[in-house]
């Protein structure tokens, strides 16, 4: 089994028993108008000191999602562990038209890899003018898919991985070529999200971000570091790694069609990769994400997406955008005047026991650009196989970033259902996948084939935990055990590639 299968079981059994046990909990009152917001600490007490089984799921809401102060838990890149560590997310006083907010957390894990952040979100929040439409509208919203709202996201991140194996480049390499190395890379930059057509719920994307890349050799772990089997010409950026700016743009439209069975989620990206002080580094990149998700019941099954407006630490459903007529000059008021209006709507989504399925299909496309003479930094470069520095899985069959090219292809179909009443899930995913060093080979590079099967969580604010056994590839089988980055309805991390 998978190293980090081993690392992560006791921390999915434990959140799998949390929220079981939540979800058997009578909702929570209401809150009392005017009533100040009880503490961290108060909540701690009452939660979390009675060592009775029926405050349990209190207790580790509390702990994994409480506000401000609560335990970050999350995977890092494969191979690299489950990290914990702790997240502080707060509020700045906010304006007529903003609310800004932010998130700092750090992890590490077992390994000695580890991830620190800081997030700041500052969103607008100002109302259009309301007109009425008379009849019965021709687009029907659940709260997973609320209207997205204009905002400015600054954010630092460093992230030092000390595992992360190399085979080579393009489809013909041999698994027997694994390398290791260790890479840290410091991201500071910003984003913005500006809707623009909400029948379609689209919005314009753009990103402006510093990117510095640091290589060293990985020891240790039963494979070769990669500087005793490569060099600079057959891994490109291995000698050298130098600064980045990296600029980004991006259509994301997200429609819901037949009141809720079908949702779409389509991105058009277009980044390029400036080196300045070697600019045969430099490169441009374009990514096509098209997925779609069919609902098996209309009334209950619910996709949450990431949602921008949060930091990556917080899981409110619905936390802006309500605030009309009410006085927002710290957060006790606004606390009051979520309560004044029947509904605390910074908590987390409450844990269901609907009956849920869905069946999803989705096909990526990465293509690079590059000038006569410059090459793609073999770090900066897509992979397929087990899971990528994001932690995405693809070809889980695989060993983790088994096949890496500056272009690569996916297709993918998977099936999620329910069991019973419980937050847990059966999956099955087939994927099916081609690497290339342009897009003429993807069209005769071969395909590689996977399928996986196994258990998700997805249970209030808790992280998306998933267990998967995969198969069908052509060098054996491969368990993979994950836990999101971002809680549920958290904002997605900046991408390290």
């Amino acid at each position: 089994m998978n190293v980090r299968a081993t690392l992560i079981i006791p921390a999915v059994c434990f959140l799998l028993l949390s929220a079981t046990v939540r979800a058997q909990d009578n909702p929570p009152p209401a809150p009392v108008p005017n009533v100040d917001n009880p503490s961290e600490t108060a909540k701690f007490k009452e939660s979390c000191t009675s060592f009775s089984f029926s405050s349990l799921g209190g207790c580790a809401e509390l702990l994994f999602t409480g506000k401000p102060l609560h335990i970050a838990v999350g995977s890092l890149a494969p191979q690299n562990g489950f990290g914990a560590g702790l997240a502080w997310v707060g509020f700045i006083a906010p304006t007529e038209n903003w609310v800004p907010s932010y998130n700092l957390d750090a992890v590490a894990t077992p390994n000695g890899s580890w991830r620190a952040g800081a997030y700041f979100k500052f969103v607008h929040t100002h109302r259009p003018k309301i007109i009425v439409h008379h009849g019965k509208p021709k687009i029907k919203s659940n709260e997973t898919e609320l209207p997205e709202h204009p905002l400015v996201n600054l954010y630092a991140q460093a992230t030092s991985l000390n595992k992360i194996a190399y085979f080579g480049l393009g489809s013909a390499t041999s698994d027997t070529a694994r390398t290791y190395f260790g890479m840290r890379e410091i991201i500071t930059g910003a984003s913005l999200v500006k809707p623009f057509y909400q029948r379609l719920n689209a919005s314009f994307l753009g990103e402006a971000n510093g990117r510095f890349v640091d290589l060293r050799p990985s020891t240790g772990n039963g494979s070769p570091s990669i500087e005793a089997l490569y060099t600079d010409a057959t891994a490109p950026g291995l000698a050298t790694q130098p600064g980045f700016l990296q600029l980004g743009e991006a259509i994301r439209i997200r429609p819901i069609f037949f009141e809720d069975l079908l949702h779409l989620n389509y991105q058009l990206t277009y980044q390029q990769f400036f080196a300045p002080s070697n600019s045969t580094f430099s490169f441009q990149r374009v990514n096509l994400d098209l997925s779609h998700s069919f609902a098996l019941y209309k009334s209950t099954t619910r996709f949450y997406l990431p949602r921008d407006a949060n930091g990556p630490d917080e899981c409110s459903i619905n936390r802006l955008g309500d605030y009309e007529g009410c006085s927002l000059d710290h957060n006790a008021q606004v606390a009051n005047c979520e309560a004044a209006n029947g509904t605390d709507k910074s908590k987390c989504k409450e844990i269901t026991r609907d009956l849920q399925g869905s069946i999803g299909f989705r096909f990526f496309l990465s293509t690079s650009i590059t000038e006569s003479g410059h090459v793609v930094p073999f770090y900066f470069q897509p992979t397929l196989g087990g899971g990528d520095l994001n932690g995405n899985p693809s070809l889980a069959s695989y060993q983790d970033y088994r096949f890496r090219a500056p272009d690569v292809m996916l297709l993918r179909e998977n099936f999620e259902h329910s069991i019973g009443k419980l937050p847990l899930g059966v999956a099955f995913i087939a994927d099916q996948g081609k690497v290339g060093f342009n897009r003429d080979d993807l069209g005769s590079s071969p395909w590689f084939h996977s399928y996986s099967a196994g258990l998700t969580l997805r249970a209030g604010g808790f992280p998306q935990v998933f267990l998967l056994f995969a198969w069908g590839g052509t060098e054996g089988t491969h368990t993979i055990a994950n836990v999101n980055t971002s809680l549920l309805a958290g904002s997605a991390r900046p991408w390290l590639f």
